[in-house]
């Protein structure tokens, strides 16, 4: 869903369950890039000093992870001559920040232009810099590592509470899909016999969906307006009360609310459908953390 609609992604997880692989491997399932978007993603690694071949291949969606420690200019970019940070270089691909709350809380703010407006402007005292900054955001997080002791009440104890006290609101608005990663229980872990589905098969269903996308509307559904997003996702009466009963229940926000139907319009891409009630609550289910997590950040 998230390679095909383009919509950014966290995972809640316990430790090891491997979202470091799973948000890898994301940009092999990502469709191809048009050729506008392999000269844009050229154009910033050149402006990076970046060399084909070396740092980066022509065509293949860029994947960066930088480092929890890393600064705000690092992350956005930055410098007495402003250059591309790990936001610019991740365009047209994947940007993964590991450990989540582990980022200084200012520098997860930067972010949020570029996720709302794809783009990053610094501003230094010999002059102004553009640069774009569309990229897919995924994210992991543990509750806390220090209360993880793999019961129920994960989100409950005061230091997992401290833990997620460092996200913001506004910030977590802008992800479109919060999926809990739970651990594999030990006898599927170590009697796993199934190979899976390979990226080569998923991505065939991804490249369908964004056609049918491109084909509607010129871009995927994570980048429509909300008046076209409204358009094309028209919602019967019945629909748009369950949607009023589902908003007031878990406190979601306009913006959230967008984010919801896109992913709802995602799901029925896929699936070669319109929407229907069944992706409008799949949808929602996906942002089952943000009633757990804005509980925690407000308090």
């Amino acid at each position: 869903m998230a390679a095909a609609g383009g919509h950014n992604l966290l995972f809640i997880e316990f430790a090891g369950t491997g979202k470091t692989m799973l948000a890898s491997r994301l940009p092999s399932i990502m469709p191809a890039m048009t050729e506008a978007e392999a000269l844009a993603v050229a154009s910033v690694q050149s402006v990076a000093g970046r060399k084909m071949g070396l740092d980066w291949h022509w065509s293949e969606r860029p994947f960066r992870s930088p480092h929890h420690s890393c600064s705000a200019a690092a992350l956005v970019g930055g410098g007495s001559i402003p250059k591309p940070g790990e936001a610019s270089l991740a365009h047209c691909g994947v940007l993964f920040l590991d450990e989540l709350p582990e980022f200084d809380r200012k520098v997860l703010e930067v972010l949020r232009e570029p996720l709302e407006n794809g783009e990053v402007h610094i501003s230094r005292a010999r002059g102004q810099m553009s640069f774009p900054a569309r990229f897919q955001l995924v994210a992991a997080m543990n509750a806390s590592n220090e209360a993880y002791n793999g019961g129920q009440d994960y989100y409950q104890s005061s230091a997992s509470q401290k833990y997620l006290k460092k996200l913001s609101a506004p910030f977590l608005d802008r992800i479109d899909l919060h999926v809990e990663v739970p651990p594999l229980p030990s006898d599927v872990l170590v009697n796993a016999q199934e190979e899976g589905e390979s990226s080569a098969s998923v991505r065939e269903r991804v490249e369908r969906a964004v056609a049918r996308q491109r084909v509607r509307q010129g871009v995927q559904n994570a980048l429509l307006s909300g008046r076209q997003l409204e358009a094309i996702c028209a919602l019967s009466d019945d629909d748009k009360q369950f949607m009023q009963h589902a908003l007031e229940k878990l406190k979601l926000s306009a913006r959230a609310y967008h984010r919801v139907l896109k992913v709802a319009l995602t799901l029925a891409d896929l699936n070669d459908s319109p929407v229907t009630r069944a992706h409008l609550m799949e949808s929602l289910s996906y942002r089952k953390m943000e009633k757990t997590l804005s509980m925690v950040i407000s308090s």
